[in-house]
């Protein structure tokens, strides 16, 4: 299978790393050729526009920062609609929202091309080693023609139904990822404040029913310092005004959805959009004073599982 990926940024660039690593013919594009220039050497082909590497690959992924971005990609004049053909497949694995990916989805199978929205969760860390876990919304026909190289780069594979069913449950889990990191930082502190020791503190959460996949990843980087876990503040606000439009839609008024993204507002507006979002901890630190820091942490995450082929993951009760 001929692959090509268009956005080679802290996600894209794992992703199709895995791509290369397990011999895929690919072909890549990011608007910094010096990001690319690293695959370049490894083998991989230099996608002169869109369109040409629509038309020369099997399957073309996007991994973009927006909604906005994957639209100019898919149409412009050279853009991936114009190269899509017969059979084809385009897969958006940027997180997205689920009416553009199902516009978009729909020039594409005007295309006769197939269309597939199929983000991933599980962290940096996981992308790098293909352990990462990816949703795909899609016809199953185009789930199992895509299947080969979606078992390169994830561990765990969801076909969540149709198209644009990932991308409504990729903001759902980053929102329940961003509700648990402030519940986290308000706990650090609480432990700090309370006169704990945070290393004990850490361990307590950890082997107890408040644990969870946060805490054991950006709560070790909020207690080292670096609050590096590759995901930065817009983000967070991105995905959960993402989030809040899906429950819009459905006519829900939530509660907890629209104070964190205030939190976060407020946030990137004190510290910068493209501040670390595990340092949504210093409206607290700077507040009281204090640092939640601890000795022993690491600055940033590591998978040490080792890479395997993913495999499709099946749904309990579903037909």
């Amino acid at each position: 299978m001929k692959v090509g990926f268009i956005g080679l940024g802290n996600v894209g660039g794992k992703l199709s790393g895995s791509l290369l690593r397990n011999d895929f013919d690919l072909t890549v594009r990011d608007l910094d050729k010096d990001i690319a220039q690293p695959f370049l050497d490894k083998g991989a082909h230099w996608g002169e526009s869109p369109k040409a590497m629509a038309e020369a690959v099997d399957m073309i992924i996007t991994c973009l920062p927006s909604p906005a971005a994957s639209a100019a990609v898919m149409e412009a004049d050279d853009g991936i609609l114009a190269g899509l053909s017969e059979g084809k497949i385009w897969a958006e694995m940027s997180t997205t929202d689920e009416a553009e990916v199902k516009r978009l989805g729909a020039l594409v199978e005007a295309k006769g091309a197939m269309p597939i929205d199929c983000p991933v969760s599980g962290g940096c860390h996981r992308a790098a080693t293909g352990n990462i876990a990816i949703f795909a919304g899609c016809d199953r026909d185009a789930f199992e023609k895509a299947l080969p190289a979606l078992k390169r780069m994830g561990r765990q594979i969801l076909h969540t139904g149709p198209l644009g069913s990932a991308s409504v449950l990729k903001v759902v889990t980053n929102y329940l990822a961003t509700a648990n990191l402030v519940s986290c930082c308000e706990a650090l502190m609480t432990c700090k404040k309370a006169g704990m020791d945070l290393n004990t503190s850490f361990e307590a959460i950890r082997i107890s029913s408040g644990n969870s996949f946060v805490h054991e990843t950006e709560s070790q980087v909020i207690l080292n310092g670096s609050r590096d876990i590759n995901f930065t503040m817009d983000l967070v606000v991105k995905d959960i005004s993402l989030f809040n439009a899906v429950a819009e839609r459905a006519g829900l008024n939530l509660e907890l959805a629209p104070l964190l993204r205030d939190i976060f507002l407020d946030g990137q507006e004190k510290y910068g959009a493209r501040e670390w979002s595990p340092n949504i901890i210093k409206r607290l630190e700077d507040a009281t004073g204090e640092k939640v820091l601890a000795p022993g942490f690491p600055p940033e995450m590591f998978d040490d599982e080792p890479e395997e082929e993913g495999a499709e993951v099946q749904v309990t009760g579903r037909d």
